[in-house]
């Protein structure tokens, strides 16, 4: 709101009326007075934000008027003002914080880490993690010796052990925003001008802010599947099957994806019966075809049911169950399958929905995406920006973070940059399957002279030893200079392994780099060597 003049305090005004100078009174309350831009200062002080130090001498002095602001709708001034408080919304408020910069971190779901923290990446894998336990201590510590009896499943306490390790990583990114004086303000932006956003808060009040920069880190949610109505209850989103109350006695995935994959492991370890349905010919269709092959076998050995190229038209809500119609994806006569739980895994789209996107004028592509320059980040308008699952690129937490801190550093007047080619994937299913780079596919399609290398993890003497001896490695290099085009990997802990490779090609590395870099033994990672060495050379344990 636009005022020709502000009073602080509200006292006698015994000085004569005036106040003091800033130098009389340094220790008192700082105010930030935007003139209106059609109206001019009387003393001929210049233009734009006074700021300086005032005083009143009654009982109405303010003691914090910033924070009065921020209550009232009066406009807030930042750098920065980042929409969503993701991956990458609260990591580049973070890094806008330590470069300098004054921002402002808007979210309303209530809890800082958006959908990865609170109902993604970290619940899923504590999960995955408990629910490993479990199957490991009824089917497989016997075998080590350890002897455990009748081993039975309490989901109530799995499902509080999950929920406290998101309540603690929440907490902690809370800490870390006052550390690096990130204002977090809570409520949902709409961008109501270049440099505005209006935070419709709990309450019902609005708060007016203004930035130079304005970021979105909306982030994304579950794609519907037209005739499959989700309640998250008999039919359910990622979200609602990281919160089942049973375990069904039979599970219905639409989507081989890895979201879908990933549940479809908790609650088959948990006793479930999981039937994967997907549309494609493949499952995971982003995956190398030679890794994926490997993996589907480890899965069907597993339990997993997977029936690709297959349509699901409707779902039914019974008394017992769903009841969903199915025909072949190239069309044909359609049948029935009844489940007690169907999980919609289709995939996901960017959230942008009530940010004033269209008012804006902001573009968007066919797949919902912001339209920026994948340089610097910046819409049409230079002013707003967009980052993460919000536009082009793999959905990825990391991914994420990545554009946050770059896109901070090019608002800092800094080099940010993301290699996208260096991206990694990670599948965290036992075992794992993670990837970087090209797969073998791509490499044909491009037209590329490659070769390949591989090593088996049964012949990697840890893997062994742990008997954990599915998955491989698998290292895609260009056939004349060996540099790393690609690496692709099935096995324990390969979301892990993956890190070295993914450093390697950062830095335009070749196979013989890796080879002959010393890996401890006995690892798991010899067995990247190994498969580096199969690349430029030979292996030595296989």
């Amino acid at each position: 709101t636009e005022h020709d003049v502000v009073v602080v305090g509200a006292g006698s005004g015994k000085d004569g009326g005036r106040g003091r100078e800033a130098d009389d009174a340094p220790t008192e309350v700082q105010v930030d007075v935007q003139r209106h831009p059609n109206r001019t200062r009387r003393g001929g002080r210049g233009s734009g934000i006074w700021k300086g130090w005032r005083t009143g001498t009654g009982s109405g002095r303010c003691t914090d008027l910033r924070c009065r602001w921020m209550s009232s709708g009066i406009p807030t001034e930042h750098d920065v003002v980042v929409v969503g408080a993701g991956p990458g919304g609260y990591v580049g408020a973070i890094k806008a914080g330590q470069l300098g910069l004054k921002v402002a971190c808007v979210e309303g779901r209530g809890a800082l880490g958006g959908t990865c923290l609170n109902v993604g990446c970290i619940p899923s894998k504590a999960l995955l993690n408990a629910s490993h336990k479990f199957e490991d201590a009824k089917k497989h510590f016997a075998s080590f010796g350890v002897v455990c009896g009748d081993v039975k499943l309490d989901l109530e306490a799995m499902m509080k052990k999950k929920e406290s390790a998101v309540s603690g990583l929440t907490k902690g990114i809370e800490g870390l925003f006052k550390k690096n004086k990130v204002d977090y303000v809570h409520g949902w932006g709409k961008i109501t001008g270049p440099n505005q956003v209006t935070v419709a808060k709990s309450d019902g009040t609005q708060e007016i802010m203004n930035a130079k920069n304005i970021v979105i880190a909306t982030g994304s949610e579950v794609t519907p599947l037209p005739g499959v109505e989700i309640d998250e209850e008999k039919i359910v989103s990622s979200t609602g099957a990281l919160s089942l109350k049973q375990v069904p006695k039979k599970l219905v995935i639409i989507g081989g994806g890895i979201i879908g994959l990933e549940m479809g492991s908790v609650w088959g370890r948990l006793g479930a019966e999981v039937q994967v349905l997907e549309y494609a010919k493949n499952i995971v269709p982003s995956m190398d075809g030679e890794t994926r092959k490997a993996m589907e076998r480890v899965l069907k050995k597993q339990g997993f049911k997977i029936k690709t190229q297959t349509k699901v038209t409707g779902a039914t809500v019974t008394p017992n169950g769903v009841k969903l119609t199915v025909e072949p994806a190239a069309g044909g006569a359609a049948e029935e399958m009844e489940a007690d739980v169907v999980l919609v895994a289709t995939g996901r789209r960017p959230n942008t929905a009530g940010l004033g996107l269209e008012e804006m004028g902001i573009e968007t592509d066919r797949a919902g995406r912001v339209v920026v320059d994948m340089a610097t980040f910046q819409t049409k308008i230079p002013s707003i920006r967009a980052i993460g699952d919000a536009i082009a690129g793999p959905m990825l937490a990391h991914k994420a973070e990545e554009d946050g801190v770059a896109c901070m550093e090019t608002i800092a007047g800094k080099n940010g940059h993301v290699n996208y080619g260096t991206v990694p994937s990670i599948m965290y299913t036992h075992p794992e399957v993670a990837w970087v780079g090209l797969t073998e596919e791509q490499c044909k399609e491009k037209g590329l002279e490659y070769k390949t290398g591989k090593f088996a993890m049964m012949a990697n003497s840890r893997a062994r030893t742990n008997d954990e001896p599915d998955g491989m490695v698998k290292f895609i290099s260009d056939k004349k200079t060996d540099k790393i085009l690609g690496v692709h990997m099935v096995g324990v802990n390969a979301g892990e392994l993956i890190a070295e490779v993914v450093f390697a090609m950062e830095y335009g590395a070749s196979t013989e780099d890796v080879a002959r870099t010393c890996h401890g033994h006995p690892t798991l990672s010899e067995a990247v060597k190994e498969a580096a060495m199969a690349t430029y050379d030979k292996p030595i344990h296989m």
